[in-house]
This record gives C-alpha cells, sequence and structure tokens, in this order.
C-alpha cells in the first residue's frame, strides 16, 4: 500500500511540474510574439505608430527630455500597458509591454 502511495504521489509531481513547463513555454511564446509586433515600429516615425495603434491614452515628456506614448488596454480583464519612446526627431527608440498577451 505503501509503494502505491509513493508512486501516485511520484506521477502527480511530475504531472505538476510538466504543467509549469507548458504554461512556461506558452507565456514565453506569446511574449516573444508580443515583442516581435512592437518591435517593429522602432525606427519609424511616431506618426505610423499612432495611424497603426491608435491615438495614446497618455502622452508625456519624460526625464530624458524625449515623449513617452502610453497605450492601455483589457483582456480577460487583465490589463495591458504599452509605452513607446520617441526621441525629438519623432522615431520610435524604444518600447516596453506590461500584462499583454
Amino acid at each position: 500500500m505503501l509503494k502505491l502511495k509513493t508512486i501516485i504521489s511520484f506521477f502527480a509531481i511530475l504531472l505538476f511540474f510538466s504543467g509549469c513547463q507548458t504554461v512556461k513555454e506558452k507565456t514565453d511564446s506569446i511574449v516573444e510574439k508580443e515583442n516581435e509586433k512592437l518591435s517593429k515600429f522602432l525606427g519609424k516615425s511616431a506618426s505610423e505608430l499612432q495611424m497603426e495603434l491608435g491615438k495614446p491614452d497618455e502622452d508625456f515628456k519624460n526625464a530624458k527630455g524625449n515623449f513617452e506614448l502610453i497605450y492601455n488596454s483589457k483582456k480577460y480583464l487583465v490589463p495591458c500597458e504599452r509605452r513607446f519612446e520617441v526621441n525629438s526627431d519623432k522615431i520610435v527608440i524604444g518600447f516596453v509591454s506590461n500584462g499583454c498577451f
């Protein structure tokens, strides 16, 4: 009986860890796709970005003197924020994506 419990416990732990690996792989894949999608805007003008994504929800000048354009949305009640940094020549030079999938 003890041997059966040990075997069942082993398989339960194995199943748990394999499930976690699958979730991590899916999450990594989604993040990679998001970064690919947003990186196409690097080096493009801010007007091209706005033609594709629309008017930003927020925009302001950061400490470096560059503009930050912020797009907020929700998917499955999870907030998503995409920030783009635009230099003085109105060229997208960086982005950050949080909670987007």
